[in-house]
């Protein structure tokens, strides 16, 4: 394989962002719309009533507050890292204290359920939301090495960027039809049944994607064939995001209406 020329390596390295976001804003918006149409009326009244702190805000509206508060101490909560070549997962070997994805969403939701202060439920809310999202997000849960296909460049649709850009919304931004199209294909109907959280099978499935043969494209350029072919993925990992997330609210708000609630409607100031 021939290296980029030092131009094209130059203009690669002005496009990709020092911090890549799973599925960038439009598709955690679209896991958060398609979610929220599968909650159980008991979840989508919890959901509501935290959410009316903030007038306005939808799933889809918070779907990206983890990413516009990320900081140092939580940056590593939102993806997990496990060995290269092998997608298994060890809390002590790939999640240490507890700073990936696997755990914050199990600590998340443990305070959504909690009888904690509507104010820390809202805030979880708001991760459990996201993270979700990222875990399907198949380079989210890659490898070190290149940081997730951050450090993979490649050049698709006549521009340069990395892998993990690719999958996080340059696919989708490309995708034929459009934001409406993907919606289409990923929605699915009825109400989720309600399941308790499996965040490392999860991640295990993701990782196992990123494995798959042809997903790092050996020529490092996007042709029509790799989008074809990985487009069912794309859509799969986005409708599985969805699904996950509704079942999973379902099953931590089902109790919602018997639990107090703290007088004090939440606040505006999040803790990060």
């Amino acid at each position: 394989m021939k290296p980029f020329p030092a131009t094209a390596a130059l203009l690669i390295s002005l496009t990709v962002s020092s911090t890549a976001h799973a599925w960038g804003a439009e598709g955690h918006r679209l896991i958060a719309e398609l979610a929220d149409s599968q909650l159980t009326p008991a979840a989508r009244s919890e959901v509501a009533r935290l959410l009316a702190a903030e007038p306005g805000a939808t799933m889809s509206s918070i779907a990206t507050w983890a990413d516009e508060v990320r900081s140092p101490s939580t940056g590593s909560w939102h993806y997990v890292n496990p060995p290269p070549g092998d997608c298994s997962y060890d809390r002590s070997r790939d999640c240490n204290d507890g700073k990936c994805a696997v755990e914050a969403i199990n600590k998340q939701l443990g305070v959504l359920k909690s009888k904690a202060p509507d104010s820390k439920r809202l805030t979880a809310l708001k991760w459990v939301i996201h993270l979700v999202g990222d875990i399907h997000q198949p380079l989210h849960a890659g490898f070190k090495g290149d940081k997730g296909g951050n450090l993979y460049q490649v050049r698709a649709f006549g521009r340069g960027t990395n892998l993990h850009s690719l999958w996080d919304g340059v696919l989708i931004r490309n995708r034929v039809g459009g934001l409406d199209a993907l919606r289409a294909s990923a929605s699915t109907s009825g109400v989720a049944t309600p399941l308790p959280p499996r965040p490392a099978t999860w991640a295990i499935e993701s990782c196992k994607v990123v494995l798959s043969p042809g997903f790092y494209p050996d020529g490092r350029f996007i042709e029509q064939s790799y989008v074809d072919h990985w487009d069912p993925v794309l859509v799969g990992r986005l409708r599985s995001a969805a699904q996950r997330l509704a079942a999973t609210l379902n099953d931590a708000l089902r109790g919602a209406s018997s639990r107090p609630h703290s007088l004090k409607a939440p606040g505006h100031h999040l803790a990060r």
